[in-house]
């Protein structure tokens, strides 16, 4: 696959041409019940949102779980919670189906949330239209999209027909390991779907609703250092060396001197230990450094994470990577590893092609054509595990902001539209499969 720049991208991107039109009579049927139902959508909302679900709160995703299970049962789905080993300290996932004829969906949302049980961000609280509470936007607020879409199909009596996944997982702000285990019901279902549906917080931006046909992967790397351990008034002799402080720097500035630049690529080092001894937690993030400064330095640990817009792109930026590793200075030693987290959602030609019927149906409800996200303004999701193999969008949930801190909100009026586009999509793509 071609590189991408910046021009071509957004170029490439455009959503074509999708003329304004009007909903047909069963689309406004659709309309109707989800705005004489708005009121119960956020009351579902709310009982989510206060119940604690970070990720590594098993228990309080389950309890997620539970609610978001009622609801599936209610619609007819046949559900089943999928356990995870006890090692991986996650809480599993919830699935629901349903079988049926023509194109088949998956309708992706998560139960968990960044908020863990000690935080004190942990309770809906509405004002006017605006609401707040751990995890509203991202994603609690998408779960509830789902389930209301789906209600209003069954309104009209057109879910009766359609085959739909229904895939909640319970650890997306941080995935277990490994992701065979982890993802594996989720890849299962996208090599399965015809149409993968994201239901993230949607993008709007300058009085717009834009379309995301696009995410960027997310994966890690860890860079260990290690160096000949003296006293400093031997530092750069041919004895004694840089010292691991020395090259770590080497190394890092010419990741941002040499590997910097290309469109969709962006790599950050997050955490940095180094000393005479080093303790670091990779999966706490967290670590212990000892050194003095009359001692050159014996080890260093640099934890970061890569983003990327395709598979082609992460693995060429890997080995570059591993080529400035290799380059040591004098009397000392780097390696670097790699761990693959969320791939990403390249844009394809079938991606677009749904996102011109949601831009269409968007005027429709008279809110105008939705352009496409730049996808280097979107954070990784699951939606990405399945893009592979299955045309997809992403990015169908409600309008928020703040979310991952305290300040996380939620525009309340934004879920019934949110609710119409995703049923009146499905409704759209599931006749066209009729034809």
């Amino acid at each position: 696959m071609k590189s991408w720049t910046l021009s071509a991208v957004i170029t490439s991107l455009l959503v074509a041409g999708a003329s304004a039109a009007e909903l047909q009579p069963t689309e406004q049927r659709i309309s109707q019940w989800v705005d004489a139902n708005a009121e119960a959508a956020i009351e579902l909302l709310a009982e989510t949102v206060n119940i604690g679900s970070g990720t590594m709160n098993v228990e309080g995703v389950r309890e997620v779980g539970r609610v978001m299970q009622r609801e599936l049962n209610d619609l007819d789905l046949e559900t089943r919670w999928i356990e995870m080993p006890t090692e991986m300290n996650r809480a599993g996932h919830l699935f629901g189906r349903k079988d049926g004829d023509g194109k088949k969906f998956l309708l992706i949302g998560h139960l968990d949330t960044v908020f863990e049980s000690d935080d004190n961000f942990q309770a809906f609280q509405r004002e006017g239209d605006i609401a707040t509470g751990p995890g509203i936007a991202d994603m609690k607020s998408g779960n509830v999209v789902i389930v209301y879409a789906l209600k209003a199909l069954k309104e009209i009596g057109a879910l009766d027909s359609i085959p739909i996944v229904v895939a909640y997982t319970g650890d997306e702000e941080k995935s277990g390991k490994p992701l065979s285990i982890s993802r594996k019901d989720l890849i299962e279902a996208g090599e399965w779907a015809d149409i993968a549906l994201g239901f993230e917080g949607a993008s709007y931006a300058d009085g717009t609703d834009w379309a995301t046909i696009a995410r960027r992967s997310a994966s890690s790397w860890t860079l260990e250092v290690t160096g000949k351990q003296a006293h400093s008034s031997g530092i750069f002799s041919d004895e004694v060396g840089a010292g691991a402080i020395h090259e770590a720097a080497r190394i890092l500035h010419s990741f941002y001197a040499e590997v910097r630049g290309e469109y969709g690529l962006t790599f950050n080092a997050g955490t940095i230990q180094g000393g005479t001894t080093v303790n670091y937690d990779a999966q706490q993030n967290r670590g212990e450094t000892f050194g003095k400064t009359n001692v050159v330095p014996r080890k260093v640990v640099v934890h970061g994470g890569i983003r990327t817009i395709t598979e082609e792109q992460l693995a060429r930026t890997q080995e570059r990577m591993r080529a400035i590793v290799a380059n040591s200075l004098p009397q000392t030693f780097a390696e670097i590893s790699f761990v693959a987290s969320y791939p990403p959602m390249a844009p394809t030609a079938g991606n677009r092609r749904l996102a011109e019927q949601l831009s269409s149906i968007n005027e429709a409800l008279g809110r105008g054509p939705m352009p496409i996200w730049d996808p280097l303004k979107r954070g990784a999701a699951d939606v990405s595990f399945v893009a592979p193999y299955t045309d997809a969008l992403a990015g169908l949930g409600a309008i928020g902001e703040g979310g991952h801190t305290p300040n996380e909100s939620l525009e309340l009026s934004s879920m019934a539209v949110a609710i119409k586009r995703a049923a009146i999509l499905i409704y759209r793509l599931s006749q066209e499969s009729q034809d």
